[in-house]
């Protein structure tokens, strides 16, 4: 039987053409990192803007709360010169020159653009620029709203363009009133507010101040002075024109348009924008800042992990034809890269092994820092609700000079102890530079002295007797002493809260040197240490005494401090009960330069 053999044809050693599953899995692989690439980065897009809205929002609460600060300083000032005995008298018709040169001294001592005091019918009769160009004397100011809420009773506060100087300014305003309280005048202030601006510009930074009819104040950049954030209607119009406000600006729309997300078009360039309306009289400060670096930022990172996916992709289908090829080639091939596959995996744990500690000592330092951050917002409210009144103490001191009140060395120790009270508040605001403090050799027995002097109303009011044992040659220690003092008055507070409780209250001051170290020792008869250990009384908030009696904050500063002074704290529970503290400072050894 005879076979026949066919050769094959041309179509069947033509390669197959590629069917639709080739298609789409080539289609798969152009779109998906596409895909990829765009979920990326709208996630790191949201990040990072989330970060800047964060940095934005700190540096809004910055420049709110400047303004507000810049407003409280002077708000007390109109109250206090109302009730000056010069001034009512000058407005019930005493001579006007004395005022006149009063007024102003203390215009050019505290910085203020002028004080001038206007009769019932808004009529100047006397001001601190008297006698020079564009002087308020004999002009009237009854049309300003300041006037009359001041005629009211209320304090007038206005914000306009001087109608005499043409320049703005913040104004406050009270009434003069006789013994019967019969309104005889108006005294006011007014402050410019142009540093601020100068400020801003200074730090480079999109700000502007707009009041509560869109009207923008003050201004980073000066062109969008006096620009309206939207169209006044006629009777916001027809009000400012009464009042004067703005003077003869046209008050022109803003080129901007604000959006829902925190984001606003100002003059054509889209940027970030935060707002805060919570000022007085209904103000808003307005922040914006460049999207910029959240795109290059998320830009980056969606470039940089899809050149990572590439890469990976490229690597695994590297690896995956080498093993392939090896395995046709030759068993031992596959062996070789077990092992070597093996090699890469140890590193690979060695690698994550070492990011994890690498992690565990950043959660260690994030959890410090945030205690810092903790202690640094409290610092700063603390220092922010004091200074409101230490401004009124400052404020009623002047006022007593003014009038004749203060004689005698009690206003002076009163002053003085303001003066420590805004030092102690400078030292929480620079809780952490400590660079610019004076240094040189400080007497600790003068410290002593004067910590003894602060705490004495408490020592009076604990009914403890005070025993001060001080070395009969004088100690100079190396140190700040404002800080110095601040260690010893925190320590004999502590002492005499701790015998609150005692039958035996006795409290032991003791001052000396050993070698080249000054030292010195609280001893109180009080509950002791009750098994604390330093380390723990040191640590920021923790505290012995019961809820509602201190913040646990005084042996945590006054560690600190005598840190900086190269020194060190000791305590130990005293024989017979009480506790004894001890702070020991290297001597001056002869150096009196303050660094």
């Amino acid at each position: 039987m005879t076979q026949t053999h066919s050769l094959p044809s041309d179509s069947a050693l033509q390669r197959p053409r590629p069917g639709p599953r080739t298609a789409r899995l080539l289609v798969l692989m152009v779109a998906l990192p596409l895909v990829v690439a765009a979920v990326v980065f709208t996630l790191a897009e949201r990040y990072f803007l989330s970060e800047e809205l964060e940095k934005a929002q700190g540096r809004l609460s910055l420049y709110r709360s400047t303004v507000v600060s810049q407003l409280e300083r002077y708000s007390y000032l109109t109250y206090v010169l109302a009730r000056d005995r010069m001034v009512i008298a000058t407005a019930a018709g005493a001579d006007r020159d004395a005022l006149n040169d009063r007024l102003g001294a203390f215009a050019a001592q505290s910085g203020l653009d002028a004080i001038y005091l206007m009769d019932r019918s808004g009529l100047t009769i006397s001001a601190s620029n008297a006698g020079q160009p564009g002087s308020f004397v004999g002009q009237s100011y009854s049309f300003r709203p300041y006037f009359q809420d001041a005629l009211r009773g209320t304090q007038g506060q206005f914000y306009g363009i001087g109608s005499t100087t043409g320049l703005p300014g913040y104004f406050f305003a009270d009434a003069v009133t006789d013994g019967q309280g019969a309104v005889q005048g108006v005294i006011a202030i007014k402050l410019g507010l142009t540093q601020l601006e100068q400020a801003w510009r200074d730090a480079g930074e999109t700000v502007f101040l707009a009041n509560s009819d869109g009207v923008i104040l003050l201004s980073s950049e000066p062109q969008r002075r006096y620009r309206t954030l939207q169209s006044l209607t006629e009777d916001q119009r027809e009000r400012i024109r009464e009042t004067r406000q703005f003077g003869d600006q046209p008050l022109e729309p803003l080129n901007w348009q604000p959006s829902q997300s925190n984001l606003a078009s100002l003059g054509g360039t889209q940027l970030l924008h935060l707002t805060t309306d919570d000022l007085p009289n209904g103000w808003a400060v307005h922040y914006f800042s460049s999207r910029a670096p959240v795109t290059t930022r998320s830009t980056l990172v969606t470039a940089a992990i899809v050149i990572f996916a590439a890469g990976f992709i490229i690597m695994t289908q590297q690896r995956r034809t080498a093993r392939i090829g090896a395995a046709l080639r030759r068993s031992e091939a596959e062996e070789a890269q077990l092992r070597e596959a093996n090699d890469r995996l140890a590193i690979e744990i060695e690698e994550r092994r070492a990011a994890e500690r690498r992690l565990a000592r950043t959660q260690d330092e994030l959890e410090r820092a945030s205690r810092l951050a903790a202690l640094g917002q409290l610092a700063a409210s603390v220092t922010h609700e004091l200074g409101q009144p230490i401004a009124a103490m400052r404020n009623h001191l002047t006022a007593a000079e003014f009038s004749g009140a203060a004689q005698g060395g009690f206003a002076t120790r009163i002053s003085g102890l303001v003066d420590r009270m805004e030092s102690i508040t400078r030292q929480l605001k620079f809780f952490a530079r400590t660079q610019g403090d004076s240094i040189g050799a400080v007497d600790m027995r003068d410290v002593a002295r004067a910590a003894v002097t602060l705490v004495e109303p408490n020592i009076a009011a604990a009914d403890v007797r005070l025993d001060l044992r001080l070395s009969e040659a004088p100690v100079d220690v190396r140190g700040n002493r404002f800080r110095l003092e601040q260690v010893l008055t925190n320590l004999l507070r502590n002492a005499v809260d701790a015998m609150a409780d005692s039958d035996r209250r006795d409290l032991t001051l003791s001052v000396g040197a050993d070698g080249k170290t000054g030292w010195c020792e609280v001893s109180d008869t009080g509950h002791g240490l009750e098994g604390a250990a330093l380390s723990d009384l040191q640590e920021p908030f923790f505290t012995t005494r019961g809820s509602g009696q201190g913040m646990g904050l005084g042996l945590a500063i006054s560690a600190s401090i005598v840190e900086e002074h190269a020194g060190k704290m000791s305590a130990r529970d005293r024989p017979g009960g009480g506790s004894v503290f001890r702070v020991e400072i290297p001597l001056a050894e002869g150096e009196d330069d303050a660094e």
